[in-house]
């Protein structure tokens, strides 16, 4: 698995720990919010709050909160005004790079965003300058719970995955868009423990960096990732495994 992926699963590690204070219950709940505002209250009608709403309860997020922000979402309960927004633009070393944000203020959201591209050395350009770089996957990420690699990536892939990335003790599952809760529940009804699982956007071509250059990467993506308003970041950064090591531990 490329360096990429591994900083994908240091920041999942670190959504958890952010869900204890709370900031990933607002990123989540503003996701079920925009998905039942998009499809309509009910989770059999609508794929996205369906997916959103397991993604929720995945983080362990009370089900009262879900509730309140389907509410939110179908206009049943009052809540804040948001828009939904793709923000893109290049980093150092020409990394191409996609935020998407849910924010109550687009004028705030770009201002920040853009301010956070200039100070790594980058810049935020017009819209689809490098969102044609990206597509969207299904991204189902499995603990091994120290099983045999190789038993793992046959079941995944007699689930309907279409692609396997291994990293230490998790293993990511690449499916399709619209086969990704059907392949969820074939892994499920194996057994098998499930960490995450969600719509993401994978790059079809990858940037290598030298160190200094990945390490100002990162922590451009890391400060973007921290905004409130950022829903998820992603970057065509191929990264050293081993600097992201050093990153994370910096």
């Amino acid at each position: 698995m490329s360096g990429h992926s591994k900083w994908a699963n240091i920041q999942h590690e670190k959504g958890a720990a952010d869900a204890k204070r709370g900031q990933a219950f607002t990123k989540l709940s503003r996701e079920i919010i925009m998905a039942s505002k998009e499809g309509g209250p009910s989770p059999d009608m609508n794929s996205r709050l369906r997916l959103a709403i397991q993604k929720a309860k995945d983080a362990r997020m009370p089900s009262d909160n879900i509730e309140r922000a389907i509410k939110k979402g179908s206009g049943q309960l009052e809540g804040e005004v948001l828009v939904e927004m793709n923000l893109e633009g290049y980093g150092p070393g020409g990394v191409a790079v996609l935020v998407q944000a849910v924010s109550d203020n687009r004028n705030r959201t770009v201002s920040d965003v853009r301010h956070q591209f200039t100070r790594s050395g980058g810049a935020m350009g017009e819209a689809g300058c490098v969102s044609w770089i990206f597509e969207s996957v299904g991204s189902i990420v499995l603990k091994t719970g120290g099983r045999n690699l190789d038993d793992l990536t046959m079941e995944a892939i007699d689930a309907g995955a279409d692609d396997v990335r291994p990293e230490e003790d998790l293993l990511e599952v690449i499916t399709a868009p619209d086969q990704l809760e059907k392949v969820r529940k074939a892994l499920e009804a194996k057994k098998l423990s499930i960490e995450s699982a969600g719509i993401e956007k994978h790059p079809k071509t990858h940037v290598e960096l030298n160190e200094e250059t990945a390490m100002q990467v990162l922590k451009l993506l890391s400060t973007l990732e921290d905004m409130d308003d950022v829903q998820n970041v992603y970057s065509n950064a191929d990264f050293d495994p081993a600097v992201v090591e050093k990153f994370a531990a910096s």
